[in-house]
């Protein structure tokens, strides 16, 4: 294979995947790992890709640290999301039972979509969510004070994440702003990260709430491995090859 058939297949390879490895490659295209790194170095003066220690992303997984404002995200896929949280009542515990909200415009919708009769004990740090639960006649509601992050109306700190450790809750619905094979989940803030990651471990099942811009995404810190979800609920745009692995880890996936 000539050194153009292979950065145009390691090209296609980043587009499909949004991450390569060096070792990878080199053992796929049966080149040294010198080769390898000439290859990608090519390729990111093309602008196709850039380059990370071990590999290459492809440039919208690069783009981390861009949190966007709530109200652009609550415009965002609204469609998507709208039917997403609709889904997500199927995962909702029996009557009386217990239910964290993560922080977030996906949950948000979930929160939107509840029956008011229901009879469910609810958890959030969000301020949003927890304004609207408030409403419900037949929801308890506690909120998990903390720190508010202006970003995302959203508790946190470490007395956000020592009252979630003293929490055992039935079902948490959890966002992400990324979702990567390598990466797990993550979040652009360490602090939400350490909420979200204390709410994965409040609860009995996690189903995580997410619309397909957020796959092949990854931002600065990890809260979870793909492994901690129970069930995903997302949209059509997810590929098959990235469903196929999210259920050989025997993730339930849903699509809306």
């Amino acid at each position: 294979m000539y050194a153009e058939e292979r950065q145009q297949a390691i090209a296609g390879e980043v587009r499909a995947r949004g991450r390569v490895a060096v070792t990878e490659l080199a053992e796929r295209f049966d080149v040294t790992g010198e080769t390898v790194r000439r290859d990608l170095a090519s390729l990111a003066q093309q602008g196709l890709l850039v380059r990370v220690h071990g590999g290459a992303v492809r440039p919208d997984v690069a783009a981390i640290g861009a949190e966007p404002d709530l109200q652009e995200r609550e415009q965002s896929m609204l469609a998507e999301k709208t039917a997403i949280g609709a889904a997500a009542q199927a995962f909702l515990p029996p009557a009386g039972g217990s239910v964290l909200f993560d922080a977030g415009t996906t949950t948000l919708r979930a929160a939107l979509a509840l029956d008011p009769d229901r009879d469910l004990a609810v958890v959030t740090n969000a301020i949003p969510l927890a304004a609207h639960l408030s409403t419900l006649p037949r929801c308890e509601v506690t909120f998990v004070g903390g720190r508010i992050r202006g970003k995302t109306q959203a508790a946190v700190g470490v007395e956000t994440v020592d009252a979630f450790r003293r929490l055992r809750v039935s079902v948490a619905f959890l966002g992400t702003n990324g979702l990567s094979r390598t990466h797990g989940l993550s979040t652009p803030d360490p602090d939400e990260a350490a909420a979200k990651r204390a709410m994965i471990a409040a609860a009995d099942r996690v189903v995580l709430l997410v619309d397909s811009s957020k796959f092949n995404r990854e931002d600065l810190v990890s809260f979870g491995a793909l492994s901690d979800v129970d069930a995903l609920v997302t949209d059509p745009g997810l590929d098959d090859s990235l469903r196929a692995e999210l259920q050989a880890l025997d993730i339930e996936v849903v699509i809306a």
